[in-house]
């Protein structure tokens, strides 16, 4: 039998006593019969072995920042913690190798003294570089894809517990599946992504209408490296960001270290923070509050290096649902998103983030064949649901939309295939990879059936 309860696979060290795991989101939790928190490739895939020779599931797990259980297990669960670093780089192709669990925020501080940066990034940085690309993790702006586009190679644990490399040279026939493969066709314990020379990002953020920017939303998306806005509901206005990307010797303008901690401390997660509650504890209160936060929105310009652009911190706890649906959709759907929060007079405290990213050959990538724009909306973790979801949930489904695979939905394998050309190819690859399904779980047995 498996041991449990602390005891050791033979060779596979790092094993803990059993305990709930949790997502960030508290959203989602599970009991898996062991915890092991592997170092080595070898180890994963001893793992793996142990356990598909007695009938256990598997599930590696990073930083848990998805919003589904993506991650969930009731069997063995492998912390990636202890597998994080760069393990190569060569800087005159711009590609460095790292381990599965490198943390996003890690990057900057490895990748800077080679002058690299990720091409784009999306505004949280928590994740591990593999939970990030196995889910689709985005940034905005449709000259760039999301941030497994940019995976050339990667080291894949299988179901069989065999090691395989994935790259231009060996199976490249599999990347396209197992770049963005929601942790279905196995466990990736290295990547190698291809980056871009170190650059600045000049932001201008700016208050604006709603229907302004839903009018020009294509014009304005196409136009800029990096274009998003931020709705809140209850109102008529948005705050946009519009992010120019310049070179290195074109000279940081940064904000200074007291209105950096004032916009995102202060604001974004204090007081930000006081609102949501207050309108947990009186809904009624919220399309007040929300009309107060507008007014305190006012332009500003910086310009610093990209990843401190991109990134923001939020330490308020939320639900969020993103679907990504055809570029030309977004207003027609904004509009109906609107319509229905008025129609059933729902108290929403958090904005809509609306972003656009390029069309890619990912199988399972949200923004497979067609320029994508991404809609957002989110709840704050103690509110209580009324439909808010479920009812955002049928726009976004009826204009095409593609769930967004770590954040919250309800799609199943069925409707899933409709929206993805390439899902039964992506099949075929798991039937390949992990055909005792090593991997599953009730997530995986819902959006790909078992």
């Amino acid at each position: 039998m498996l041991p449990v309860s602390g005891r050791r696979l033979n060779g596979a060290r790092g094993a803990a006593t059993p305990r709930r795991w949790q997502n960030w989101a508290r959203t989602e939790s599970s009991d898996p019969a062991l915890v092991l928190a592997p170092r080595s490739t070898d180890q994963v895939a001893l793992a793996v072995r142990r356990a598909g020779e007695t009938g256990h599931t598997v599930k590696a797990v990073g930083a848990s920042h998805s919003f589904t259980s993506i991650a969930a297990t009731d069997g063995v669960q492998l912390s990636m913690d202890r597998m994080r670093g760069l393990v190569s780089a060569d800087p005159q192709r711009g590609r460095v190798t790292l381990r599965g669990g490198t943390r996003l925020w890690e990057l900057p501080a490895l990748l800077g003294p080679l002058g690299l940066a990720l091409p784009n990034m999306g505004d949280i940085d928590r994740q591990s570089i593999t939970g990030a690309t196995q889910t689709g993790t985005h940034g905005t702006g449709l000259k760039f894809g999301g941030i497994a586009t940019g995976i050339v190679g990667l080291e894949l644990v299988t179901g069989t517990g065999d090691t395989i490399r994935i790259d231009a040279d060996n199976y490249p026939e599999l990347l396209p599946a197992a770049a963005l493969g929601l942790g279905a066709l196995g466990i990736v314990t290295e990547v190698t992504l291809q980056c871009v020379p170190r650059f600045l990002l000049q932001a201008d953020e700016a208050p604006d209408q709603l229907d302004i920017v839903l009018a020009e939303f294509v014009e304005r998306s196409r136009a800029a490296d990096h274009f998003e806005f931020f709705w809140f509901p209850h109102t008529d206005t948005v705050r946009t960001k519009t992010n120019t990307r310049l070179p290195l010797d074109h000279g940081r303008a940064p904000l200074g270290k007291l209105s950096r901690f004032v916009d995102e401390e202060l604001a974004n997660n204090l007081a930000f923070g006081a609102c949501v509650n207050l309108g947990a504890v009186t809904p009624r209160a919220t399309p007040a509050v929300n009309r107060f936060v507008e007014t305190l929105s006012s332009r500003r310009r910086y310009t610093d290096e990209s990843h401190s652009v991109f990134v923001t911190h939020r330490r308020v706890h939320f639900r969020e649902m993103e679907y990504a649906v055809p570029l030309e959709e977004v207003a027609d759907t904004m509009r109906e998103l609107r319509a229905m929060i008025e129609r059933k007079r729902y108290s929403v405290s958090f904005p809509i983030e609306v972003r656009a990213a390029g069309a890619d050959n990912l199988l399972l990538s949200t923004a497979h064949g067609r320029d994508s724009g991404y809609i957002a909306v989110h709840r704050y973790h103690r509110d209580r649901d009324l439909g808010y979801f479920r009812d955002a949930e049928a726009i976004l489904a009826a204009h095409g939309g593609r769930p967004h695979w770590g954040k919250m939905h309800t799609l199943g394998a069925a409707e899933l295939r409709e929206r993805y050309p390439e899902f039964d190819r992506f099949a075929t690859v798991r039937e390949n990879l992990d055909p005792e399904r090593v991997f599953r779980n009730d997530y995986l047995d819902r959006v790909l059936s078992i």
